[in-house]
């Protein structure tokens, strides 16, 4: 048993087409397949890992003596979007897909939130968060119009200039529009905060100041079971805000891959005993949805570089988990994630039988593990592989 794991979602990580991924229009995706053939390099950390033995990968071998277990995921849940899969990570089954608008939102909705904000709204229609403030960032400074938009994903989100709507102000319309978006009329899973600075189009850029407005989880994850059972529960990045708080002990905010890695590290460090849980969100929401496979390529190898500082500040009764929520393979059309297949590694500091572990069939068996390891009575359709590890 271990007294702490440490759980790391390298977010939209895919490792090749699900079985159901023509239903999701997404045959062939291969979201690490397809950004490591884009470039040049070397990742040893997470060959030695294991990586390159779930699946034939560009620069990454298999190796004969894995420093971890290995193995890969498939997603049961009914849709491949980031609370979808955090979800089902912690012990849910996601049966019915949450809303999306691919049209944009209905007028009804948006006529209430120009009335209940007192601002106009520009856009409402799918799009890229970076071209969107291009082309309506010179509006909006002008106006004070709300940016609003969506993606394939069940997201509204709000583009605002911190010059123009100061954050706390930004926050509070998100709140106002978090409220209008309760119910199933409108329900979306998520309304994001997004904030951006610059003089002129062109030269905007997102800030660091997002911040998500999700649902409660619909029931129990292992979350609230470990949290209800004394145990600690920290969340690093974007977790706190996926899981609308619920079943966190602790929340430190992100700024990107580094910083989330920096505040993993002072977590590692200090003294708890339960769970820490990372997301690491710039493979998806810089590379990912940008379609841009050379950026992907640098940020894997950004954090292959600073996987031997977590391994090392591991503790001997300390596990490592590492996978992904989806996939996002920046070769595909379009601008959404993709139905993949996640990896699965698994280490830590014991002389342990390292090697292949059985493919897991729900996303859920981390909740299961989890659960099975803290010794806390928590219900869900996934299987624990701690006896497969131990």
């Amino acid at each position: 048993m271990f007294n702490r794991i440490h759980l790391i979602v390298l977010d939209s990580v895919g490792i090749g087409e699900a079985p159901d991924a023509d239903q999701f229009n997404d045959k062939g995706t291969h979201t690490l397949k397809h950004t490591l053939e884009c470039k040049t390099g070397a990742f040893k950390n997470l060959e030695s890992l294991g990586l390159g033995c779930i699946d034939v990968l560009p620069n990454i071998g298999c190796t004969t003596e894995p420093k971890a277990f290995y193995t890969k995921m498939q997603e049961i849940s009914q849709g491949k979007d980031t609370m979808t899969g955090h979800w089902e990570i912690a012990g849910l089954n996601i049966e019915t897909a949450f809303k999306t608008y691919p049209n944009g939102f209905p007028d009804e909705l948006i006529d209430q939130i120009k009335e209940k904000t007192g601002r106009g709204v520009v856009c409402n229609l799918p799009a890229s968060g970076t071209e969107v403030i291009d082309e309506f960032g010179e509006h909006h400074m002008e106006t004070g119009d709300l940016i609003i938009y969506t993606s394939n994903d069940p997201v509204l989100q709000i583009a605002a200039h911190e010059d123009i709507i100061p954050i706390e102000e930004l926050y509070g319309i998100c709140e106002i529009v978090r409220e209008l978006t309760m119910e199933d009329e409108f329900l979306v899973g998520r309304v994001i905060a997004r904030p951006f600075v610059g003089p002129r189009k062109g030269a905007f850029k997102r800030t660091g100041n997002r911040h998500d407005y999700a649902l409660s989880p619909f029931s129990d994850t292992v979350l609230n079971v470990l949290k209800n059972a004394g145990f600690d529960t920290i969340s690093v990045g974007k977790i706190s805000d996926i899981f609308n708080g619920s079943g966190i002990t602790e929340a430190l905010r992100t700024k990107n891959n580094m910083d989330g890695i920096d505040k993993l590290l002072t977590v590692i460090n200090k003294d708890f005993k339960g769970l820490s849980f990372t997301n690491l969100v710039d493979f998806d929401a810089e590379y990912g949805h940008r379609r841009d496979p050379e950026g992907y390529f640098d940020a894997l190898v950004d954090f292959d570089n600073r996987l031997p500082e977590i391994i090392e500040a591991l503790r001997d009764d300390d596990l490592l988990i590492i996978t992904a929520d989806h996939g996002n393979d920046p070769t595909h059309t379009g601008t959404d994630h993709t139905r993949e297949y996640v990896p699965l590694l698994i280490t830590s500091k014991k002389d342990l039988k390292y090697g292949e572990i059985n493919k897991r069939s729900s996303f859920a068996d981390i909740a299961a593990t989890i659960a099975e390891n803290f010794e806390v009575q928590y219900h869900t359709h996934g299987k624990s592989f701690l006896k497969e590890i131990l």
